[in-house]
């Protein structure tokens, strides 16, 4: 098995459990790691038999900037099950979403989280 990433995806949302962070918003950065074979692709120099990571940032940038939540862990999860429902090739994905600067009273370079999901 192989590994396709995109890494570190940045969108502008209002996301958070504070309300101001609703009201103005800000940064948030998101790695997706995806599980693919594909040698296939890889031997032909054919996009078909691998994933468009083109497709893969569409989708994060929908449901990151599209929605609004409280948690960053909802939006881990979300991606993760989206880039395995709309994409066959992959066998598993990690994705992680990060917060620079977090609202949390005092110094902290980010919030991170990962979420992991395997297919079947």
């Amino acid at each position: 098995m192989s590994t396709v990433r995109l890494v570190k995806a940045v969108f502008y949302a209002q996301h958070g459990v504070v309300q101001e962070e609703h009201r103005i918003g800000g940064r948030y950065e998101v790695d997706v790691s995806m599980e693919v074979d594909f040698e296939e692709a890889a031997r032909a120099d054919d996009l078909d038999g691998t994933v468009d990571y083109g497709a893969i940032y569409d989708l994060v940038e929908a449901i990151v900037t599209e929605n609004q939540f409280y948690l960053i862990e909802r939006l881990a999860y979300l991606i993760a099950e989206k880039v395995l429902s709309e994409h066959a090739r992959v066998d598993a994905v990690e994705v992680t979403v990060r917060k620079p600067n977090p609202p949390v009273g005092g110094t902290a370079d980010r919030a991170e989280v990962t979420f992991r999901q395997d297919r079947g």
